[in-house]
């Protein structure tokens, strides 16, 4: 579900967090970064969720009101087109999800239907859902392009959802675009309605969980050992210039040269790049790609760094 960009950004953070709690447990601070990781599939358990309260209260306040004592035409014969959409259909058939709502305690919008309800009204007030509603034509392919739409238009950018995941856990706020492209990949190529949601993993494979580990050990039990790699490379900067987490990438992508065989050199100097690019300062991108560039160029020629296979250099 996760990719190792992100799983990176996860170690960055918990090394972050570690410095400045001035924490040394190893042990706790890998369970809390392997907590963080898990919650990622928690918001997408809860994302998932969130279609189904959707169609629930929908349903819930039809049916109250077809049942007032002065009910117009429309609530005596509601349209039932949303709420009967193909893709409400395709959740409820899944067992396994509800199993795995169960099994993660998740009742966030049992708790909290005023999410729901906000995001109801802004899916009700918009034009997409009011050209679907007027199409009396039932297409199971339109009900799921339509909730491919309405996800992408309306829900996913909605800020009050937004400020509700990020308070509720603030390890979500970088999982929370993740999430959300995959949900909207899976709507996409739903083709049938025997079609099944397929809830993911968070590791791919055993080697990504190990990834996560290794590099989170290594960087942290190397650190003064990789610190001293590119401090006389520096000598324009004081220590206590360098951003804090231009430090943690530096060390990150050292440790990977060294310590990893089988990632190649351009990956790890792409991914720290666009990792600084994103969290760390405007010029800290220039700054890290001149000091690897270095560290690269001394390390070949020093032959420290050792890569398996083809073309990994």
């Amino acid at each position: 579900m996760l990719n190792r960009r992100h799983f990176r950004v996860k170690v960055m953070q918990t090394i972050y967090a570690m410095h400045q709690h001035e924490s040394d447990s190893l042990d706790k601070e890998e369970k809390f970064l392997f907590q963080s990781i898990e919650n990622s599939q928690d918001l997408y358990l809860l994302m998932i969720a969130l279609f189904d309260e959707l169609q629930l209260k929908e349903r819930a306040y039809l049916e109250v009101a077809s049942k007032k004592h002065l009910a117009t035409k429309a609530e005596r014969n509601p349209n039932l087109k949303f709420v009967n959409n193909s893709f409400f259909k395709i959740i409820s058939n899944n067992s396994v999800f509800y199993d795995r709502l169960e099994e993660r305690k998740i009742t966030n919008w049992k708790l909290n239907d005023d999410c729901v309800l906000f995001v109801l009204e802004a899916i009700k007030d918009s034009e997409l859902y009011k050209r679907y509603m007027s199409i009396e034509e039932v297409d199971f392919r339109k009900d799921i392009l339509f909730m491919f739409d309405i996800f992408n238009e309306v829900i996913a950018p909605n800020e009050k959802l937004y400020d509700y995941l990020e308070d509720y856990k603030i390890t979500w706020v970088d999982d929370i675009p993740v999430i959300n492209t995959l949900i909207s990949k899976q709507i996409k190529s739903i083709k049938s309605a025997d079609d099944v949601l397929e809830l993911p993993n968070v590791f791919k494979d055993l080697d990504d969980k190990e990834f996560v580990r290794n590099l989170f050990r290594k960087t942290v039990l190397n650190e003064l050992e990789f610190a001293a790699a590119y401090e006389n490379k520096t000598p324009n900067w004081d220590k206590e210039r360098i951003a804090e987490l231009d430090t943690i990438i530096l060390k990150m992508a050292i440790c990977e040269l060294l310590k990893f065989p089988s990632i190649p050199v351009k990956v790890t100097m792409n991914e720290y790049l666009e990792i600084a690019k994103e969290y760390s300062t405007p010029k800290s991108s220039i700054f890290i790609n001149g000091i690897l560039d270095n560290l690269v160029k001394e390390f070949q020629t020093e032959e420290k760094i050792k890569k398996t296979g083809r073309g990994l250099l």
